[in-house]
């Protein structure tokens, strides 16, 4: 046999072997669908891994109500000024750590229950004309724990916010809530009217005592702030 002929015996033989083992291949490809893609991941803010719904109020602030959570620094300077210089009405040298811009401390989230509260307002829209303190008396405010998370109650009084506390961290929590008046029935939802939505800051600045921190209201004052002190329990 030639040297060409004996070659082309060998491709031959080569194509019987391989043919075969390519063609079953291709079949295997063909009927085994491909792995199923990876899962995407959760959306953030959407579940942790216990399963409990995580709250975050950026996520629900309004525009207006952002700005002024943003400058709430600005409007504890210039409510602070004007307080100091201008005459008001009640002991401002008896609130002590009340009007401390930096006295937040750890572990922030009130128990709920029924509290003591009462509003002082600092600084004024009407700026050297006005009072530059205002100390309200006591009130009966409340905070609960539903399925939605804390809300903090304020039950007294001509000027009666409600609202949700989102949890931002240690030392501060974030209030989304809504204003009621007079003898207004209890405060719609936060969002549904924008001229009585506000934003404030949760603190502890005691051993059992807090503060809601609310930059420019919409009335009156250049800074809010609302004591919290538990209620003496009832006998």
């Amino acid at each position: 046999m030639s040297p060409s002929s004996a070659i082309s015996c060998i491709k031959s033989g080569l194509s019987r072997l391989l043919i075969p083992s390519l063609a079953a291949t291709l079949a295997a490809c063909a009927t085994t669908p491909p792995p199923p893609p990876p899962p995407p991941p959760p959306p953030p803010g959407d579940a942790s891994a216990s399963g409990a719904v995580l709250s975050d109020w950026r996520a629900v602030i309004t525009p207006g109500d952002r700005d002024r959570y943003q400058r709430r620094d600005a409007a504890w300077a210039l409510a602070l000024q004007q307080a100091k210089r201008q005459p008001g009405s009640g002991d401002l040298s008896s609130l002590g750590e009340l009007i401390e811009p930096g006295a937040a401390r750890p572990s922030v989230a009130p128990p709920a229950g029924d509290y003591r509260c009462r509003t002082v307002k600092l600084g004024s829209q009407g700026g050297e004309q006005g009072l530059g303190y205002v100390v309200y008396g006591w009130f009966a405010c409340r905070v609960e724990q539903t399925s939605a998370g804390l809300k903090f109650t304020k039950l007294t009084g001509s000027q009666r916010p409600g609202g949700l506390l989102y949890p931002e961290d240690d030392r501060h929590m974030v209030f989304l809530g809504s204003m009621a008046l007079a003898s207004e029935p209890a405060v719609r939802a936060y969002g549904q009217r924008q001229e009585r939505d506000m934003v404030a800051v949760m603190e502890r600045i005691g051993e059992r005592r807090w503060r809601l921190v609310i930059p420019w209201p919409a009335n009156e004052s250049n800074l809010d702030l609302i004591e919290l002190v538990p209620a003496p329990a009832r006998r």
